[in-house]
């Protein structure tokens, strides 16, 4: 048997609904008679004054990610001494538990970001939370607590953390540590 070639049709239309068509007359009618809607009030955080944040000052408390631990190491950075150069002021790190399970289960070949987490230098906060997937519990801690910069290479940590108002990011530019969102009346420069 011989196949046959079907032909493109050229210049055809997309068929489309007619705006008289009952249909949508009938949709239009439904949305009116549902009512008013329902805003939401949502609460605004007391330390922000038009997106700064107020709660930010020195001592800088910096939430560090597993992955800025890591990447710190393989560009041969010093955790506290790059941030206090990135910043111009003392910094505290902190880690949660989350974020050193997440080491942990790593396994033999970050043994050294393990070593480096458990510093005396850094803070340790408790997680009350079940489970150890360490982006929610940063994510959580920083909407609950503005007083943190998170240190993070993730790029969707890093997206989702956008979205919350006031808190600026520490990430790693060209073998230095970088900080963006930061305000300039903190005396923080921006290694760009």
């Amino acid at each position: 048997m011989v196949k046959v070639k079907r032909r493109k049709r050229f210049a055809t239309v997309k068929r489309t609904l007619h705006p008289k068509d009952m249909r949508i007359l009938h949709n239009r009618t439904m949305s009116k008679e549902k009512g008013p809607k329902i805003c939401r009030n949502i609460e605004k955080p007391v330390g922000l004054f038009f997106h700064y944040n107020t709660q930010l000052g020195p001592p800088f408390r910096i939430l560090l990610d597993t992955n800025f631990i890591n990447f710190s190491i393989q560009n041969k950075l010093e955790l506290v001494s790059a941030m206090m150069d990135c910043l111009l002021a003392k910094c505290i790190p902190c880690i949660t538990g989350c974020v050193l399970a997440e080491l942990e289960k790593l396994g033999t070949k970050y043994r050294v970001a393990l070593r480096v987490a458990k510093d005396p230098r850094f803070e340790r906060l408790c997680c009350l939370h079940k489970g150890t997937y360490a982006d929610d519990c940063l994510v959580n801690r920083v909407m609950e607590h503005k007083c943190y910069i998170v240190a993070t290479c993730d790029k969707e940590l890093k997206r989702r953390i956008r979205k919350i108002p006031g808190i600026p990011i520490m990430s790693i530019v060209r073998r230095k540590y970088s900080i963006e969102r930061m305000p300039d009346d903190l005396g923080a420069t921006r290694n760009i």
